[in-house]
């Protein structure tokens, strides 16, 4: 057990190595700082949930190599700069997992899954000390994943729907009120009530819109692929052809696809 926790270990002192050499000697790595990272870093994770909504696992494995590779380019420059290390980071989630983990840390009674993350949002709003609970929303992420942030945590707090059916509900009226709406403004909020109500149902039974929607991006695409390159096998271009006439291609491309 000593030996496999020795070369796992030296695994890591190896990586930190490799890190330290890029930055002195890649002129690429060399130049990089924590702001020119973030746009990368957020384009690895869009890599990482694409590998995992496609079931790539050695993808997976890979873009999570690259991610670590981020966490650890971050943690360098923060160690040249003398504002933190890989291990003051380590340290750092250490103690805020033991400190936010009291049913087993602390010998506390043992908690539902439930109270686990109400705790957790309690733990995190002392810890931070935010005085209103979706302060600590951020205000950069995609507007669909703010969505699923905010109605999770007010959920925590207990202001949520008693059960689906009220939700459907709620998304019925919400598409009625766009339905009847005139002004453009208007329409523009109601749109987006909309989306707030089918993201709230998702989440009510316990769907990832984000999830969704990509599945149905990708089946889209499938599908219009398949349309498109049918019509030119018979020399017709899209522009020129009716609807009625794509849509038979369309049908068709259901049962070809099976997705």
């Amino acid at each position: 057990m000593a030996n496999t926790y020795n070369k796992k270990k030296d695994l890591f002192l190896q990586l930190k190595k490799i890190i330290k050499e890029l930055r002195s000697k890649c002129p690429w790595d060399k130049k990089q700082t924590i702001n020119s990272l973030r746009h990368l870093t957020i384009e690895e994770v869009y890599e990482l949930s694409d590998a995992i909504l496609k079931n790539k696992y050695k993808n997976i494995e890979d873009e999570l190599g690259d991610l670590l590779l981020h966490v650890m380019m971050y943690a360098e420059i923060g160690s040249e700069k003398k504002l933190f290390t890989i291990d003051s980071i380590i340290e750092n989630l250490k103690k805020k997992l033991i400190h936010r983990h009291p049913h087993i840390y602390k010998n506390e009674k043992k908690l539902t899954e439930k109270e686990v993350e109400n705790n957790w949002e309690k733990l995190k709003l002392k810890e931070k000390g935010r005085r209103k609970l979706l302060d600590g929303v951020p205000n950069k992420i995609p507007p669909m994943t703010k969505a699923m942030v905010i109605q999770k945590k007010v959920r925590n707090v207990g202001f949520d729907w008693e059960n689906k059916n009220q939700v459907l509900e709620k998304i019925k009226e919400e598409l009625k009120e766009l339905q009847e709406e005139t002004s453009k403004k208007k329409i523009k909020e109601e749109v987006g009530d909309l989306l707030f109500s089918v993201i709230n149902y998702a989440r009510f039974i316990n769907i990832d819109p984000e999830e969704a929607l990509e599945l149905t991006n990708i089946k889209f695409k499938k599908r219009f692929n398949y349309l498109e390159s049918e019509t030119n096998k018979k020399g017709k271009e899209l522009k020129k052809m009716s609807l009625n006439e794509m849509n038979v291609y369309w049908n068709k491309s259901k049962t070809i696809t099976k997705t």
